[in-house]
This record gives structure tokens, sequence and C-alpha cells, in this order.
């Protein structure tokens, strides 16, 4: 590498989602309308699951787990977007784009380990329902949520640590719409192999094929315990009890592959999926669990009722 290309850098400079000046106004309206509605559903789930009695069950309290996850991963991401049309600022120093990796990368490693959690949930109440308030106890629930935060964060720590010491940087340009590893990684003139090596080994080996292993385990079994099921009726309201995740999981892993898979050289189509990944799945979440999910319409149709009579 020409040591006249390296560069030692203390900012970066953040591309955007596109370089066309007449679309910079529908993206931020978009983009803001997105994160609005997002912030608004996954809010609306967790004020029900506090104020219903109803709603506290251990699916319900990964859910605001969830939710929490998809508020805080499209604050990271969006905010940038929406400063950059704000202010006409789109630098951001090194030590903000280093924490800005680390929290994304912990909270989308998070998400499909949560998802995880939620189908060992919908496999007990399903396959086991005897045995569910014992099995998914408050302090179980507790346990695992703690477990998946943990979990997530240590794994991305040691490639978060390796990218933070990397001396050079060929560009200060970043073509994403928010630090990302791998634009970071791609731009760096250091020696990349070994983060490599991490996020194939941690990033899809243990964050994403191994959640979505125990998933379809988990679905196996509660598919087979459905079909042994006498009653059509029996059989429908048992798939309709995990049929909200169920939803949920083929968008989330139907989305990672459709991103990951995407040759490199159509960096465009990447970051319009990469768009998709962080702000529209969050945003999809609490609207399918509330319109595939009779208890969270009923909540809100009964607190809706009981505010409009105090008025």
């Amino acid at each position: 590498m020409d040591q006249n290309n390296q560069t030692m850098l203390t900012y970066f400079i953040i591309k955007g989602v596109s370089d066309v000046p007449e679309l910079q106004v529908l993206i931020f309206l978009l983009v803001l309308l997105i994160y609005l509605v997002t912030l608004g559903g996954n809010m609306t789930i967790l004020l029900l699951v506090c104020l219903d009695p109803r709603l506290r069950t251990p699916m319900y309290f990964f859910l605001c787990n969830l939710s929490v996850l998809d508020m805080s991963s499209t604050t990271v991401t969006l905010h940038k977007v929406l400063s950059i049309f704000v202010t006409g600022d789109s630098t951001v120093y090194f030590t903000a784009c280093m924490v800005q990796v680390c929290i994304f990368s912990w909270l989308s490693g998070n998400g499909l380990i949560l998802l995880t959690a939620m189908s060992y949930d919908r496999y007990v109440a399903i396959c086991n329902p005897l045995h569910y308030p014992s099995v998914m106890s408050d302090r179980v629930c507790v346990v695992l949520a703690t477990f998946c935060w943990s979990l997530s964060l240590i794994q991305i720590l040691p490639p978060i640590a390796i990218l933070a010491r990397f001396s050079c940087y060929t560009s200060c340009i970043i073509n994403h719409f928010f630090c990302d590893i791998v634009p970071l990684m791609n731009l760096s003139c250091s020696d990349t192999s070994l983060l490599k090596l991490l996020i194939f080994t941690e990033g899809v080996l243990l964050s994403t094929f191994t959640p979505f292993l125990l998933t379809f385990i988990s679905y196996m079994f509660i598919i087979a315990a459905i079909m042994r099921i006498r009653s059509s009726n029996g059989r429908s309201k048992a798939f309709y009890t995990c049929s909200s995740h169920l939803t949920v999981v083929t968008v989330q892993y139907t989305t990672l592959v459709c991103q990951y898979l995407t040759p490199i050289g159509t960096f465009k189509s990447n970051k319009l999926l990469a768009l998709f990944n962080t702000a529209m799945v969050p945003m999809l979440n609490p609207i399918i669990y509330s319109l595939k999910n009779k208890d969270v319409k009923s909540a809100l149709e009964r607190k809706l009722n009981y505010f409009a009579t105090v008025t």
C-alpha cells in the first residue's frame, strides 16, 4: 500500500443514503416518518404491557425487550441521517464513530438472540403447557433476557477492539448512512484478516446461524406438537399463539439474507437493504404484533375506551 494513501483520521464523513440532491427532502421525510412510527409503535407496546395486567406474561416481557432494542437501534442508526439534513454537517469524530459501531453491533446481534429466546418461550407454551408457569417463571425470564443482552455485548467487544486499533484509512468518506463495521474495515489499510475471521465466526456463525438453528429446531417441535392436536380449532389456536413471532422471525432473516448475499459491487442495493433492515423492520415489529395478536388489540381497545370515558 502506498504510504501517501494512508491517512491518520480524527473524523469521518458520512456519505448518506443517496447523493442525489433532489431526493434529500424525500429521504429526510421518509426516514423521519419511519422513525416516529417506530417510536410510537414500540412505546405503545411498552405502555400497554405496563398498564394492562393481562399482558404481563413471559411473551410480552420479551416483546418489551425487543421494543426497547428496536427503538434504540433506530435512534443509533437514523439520527445522523436526520441530523445531516437539518445541520448540513456530515462529519462524525472517530471516537463517536467507534461508539456507534459498538452500540449498533450490540443491538443488531441481540435482536436475533432475543427472537431465539422468544421461540423457546413459544416452544414451552405449546409443547409443555402444564409446566409453562414454572418453566417460564419471572426469574427465568429475567435471567434469559440478561443473558441475551450480555452475550451479544461480549461477542462484539473483540472485533470492536481490533477495529478501534486500526491506525490508518485510505479515505475519510464512509459510503453508508451510519458508521458500520464492514464499511470501516473496507476503508482501512491495516491488516484486516483477523477482523474478517472474527466477523465470520462471531457475526455469521454465532450471532446469526446459531440463533437461526435454535429457532428452527424450536419450531420443528412446535409444528410437531400442533399436528398432534386432534381438533382443527385447537390446531388453529395453537398456531395463532406463535404466528406473530414467526412472522417477525421470517421478516428478520429474509432481510438479512437479502442484505448479505447481495454482491459487494452493488453497494447501493446494500444500502437500501441496510436501511430496510435497520429502519423498516423495527417499525414493522409492533405493527405485526398488534395486527396479529388479539391480546394486544384487546388491551389497546380497553385503554382507549378507558381514556375516552375519563375525558
